[in-house]
């Protein structure tokens, strides 16, 4: 009995790889066992800085209501206790972005919670 290799899957598994690692340079973007690896590394990153992401963001925010709060002679930290004791249900996010695009209306809520 002849051998049975599947080829058609085999094939579409390795195009599946390399048509991931278009835009790769040179052997990673060509030859398949290069490119696994690469893929899966990149992967891997990805995966790991989809985490990243929310915890740099997270920061970047902090830091962004900390300085247009001391502008209102404020810390972030109490700004934020504030802000829990008053139950005002703004999240960082938003508290950033009315600090950077809404001036006004940040001073409102600094005022608000003083």
């Amino acid at each position: 009995m002849s051998r049975s290799v599947n080829s058609v899957a085999s094939r579409r598994r390795r195009k599946k790889i390399l048509s991931e690692a278009r835009g790769y340079f040179g052997a990673r973007s060509k030859v398949y066992t290069v490119a696994k690896n690469a893929v899966e590394k990149g992967w891997t990153y990805a995966y790991r800085d989809r985490r990243n992401k929310k915890r740099s963001f997270r920061r970047l925010w902090i830091v962004r209501i900390n300085a247009a709060v001391r502008e209102h002679g404020l810390t972030y930290s109490k700004f934020m206790h504030q802000l829990a004791e008053k139950n005002v249900g703004l999240n960082r996010k938003v508290l950033a972005d009315l600090a950077l695009n809404h001036p006004d209306t940040f001073a409102a809520v600094v005022n608000h919670v003083k």
